[in-house]
């Protein structure tokens, strides 16, 4: 059986700190003052589950939050019966709570998960807004509070595994990109706790990283990478040490790769 984690909203005290970039906050708004389902297209680390705990906040609702993988199933979503003291019973799972309680669902990297979990969101992604749950013949309204969120990286799309244009298009649309110079380095600085210096040369260490991307990278520097390196070069760690174990470590396995990024961090960071 499949361990799904989910979560409920942070309480005040432990705010979350989000920048907006390009009118994402207003579009979700009104997709979820109409009741309508909201698709995140954009790479690894570019603030895509950030943003969707930041409006969960935003809107006082619970989160539920499902990490999507191969091993994924409907019954991980929905639910399943379960054998206890007294006999079996029903357990919901983290879509089914968000849609009976009015919390937001949402599923990260979506296209990793089995095709027969993506057709369990289509009554829910129109205008029917049900769920049926077929092991106890129950045919669920959505709270008017409900909402689904799905995302994923397009660049790890392939013929096995994209989104089908039948589900794509039942869904309202935003394309995440990493943030601008500026916004980025307000990212880092309150992320980190770091002055406004030090971010600035991670970011324009991490822009230029990213330029490599067609050629020597499958992967570029996300702005979480670059909070991480933030975080230990605050703490004193030696910043070309950080750069290896924060950036080009985790890039590539490829020793010539690691020794290139390496290059371009001397530019920035020359000790």
């Amino acid at each position: 059986m499949t361990t799904v984690n989910f979560n409920t909203k942070l309480n005040e005290k432990n705010a979350l700190f989000y920048k907006e970039q390009e009118r994402e906050v207003s579009v979700f708004e009104y997709a979820y003052q109409h009741n309508l389902p909201l698709l995140i297209k954009g790479p690894t680390g570019c603030g895509k589950t950030r943003f969707i705990a930041h409006m969960a906040e935003k809107l006082n609702k619970p989160l539920y939050t499902v990490a999507c993988h191969d091993d994924l199933t409907a019954a991980d979503l929905v639910g399943r019966h379960l054998i206890g003291p007294d006999g079996t019973y029903w357990q919901d799972g983290p879509l089914t709570k968000a849609v009976r309680e009015g919390g937001i669902c949402y599923l990260d990297e979506v296209v990793e998960a089995r095709k027969d979990t993506t057709v369990v969101l289509h009554p829910l992604a129109d205008d029917r807004r049900v769920l049926p749950l077929e092991r106890t013949g129950e045919l669920i309204e959505a709270s008017p509070d409900f909402m689904l969120v799905v995302s994923y990286n397009p660049g790890y799309q392939n013929l096995l595994k994209g989104m089908k244009p039948s589900t794509r298009q039942r869904f309202v649309a935003l394309r995440f990109d990493y943030p601008k110079t500026e916004i980025e380095q307000d990212i880092i600085i309150n992320e980190a706790g770091v002055d406004a210096h030090l971010a600035y040369k991670l970011v324009e260490l991490g822009q230029a990283l990213r330029k490599l991307e067609q050629s020597d990278l499958d992967e570029v520097a996300s702005t979480r990478l670059l909070i991480y390196a933030a975080k230990m070069m605050s703490s004193g760690m030696n910043a070309l040490d950080v750069c290896r174990s924060c950036l080009a470590e985790p890039l590539s396995d490829e020793p010539d790769t690691v020794n290139a990024i390496m290059d371009v961090a001397r530019i920035y960071f020359d000790e």
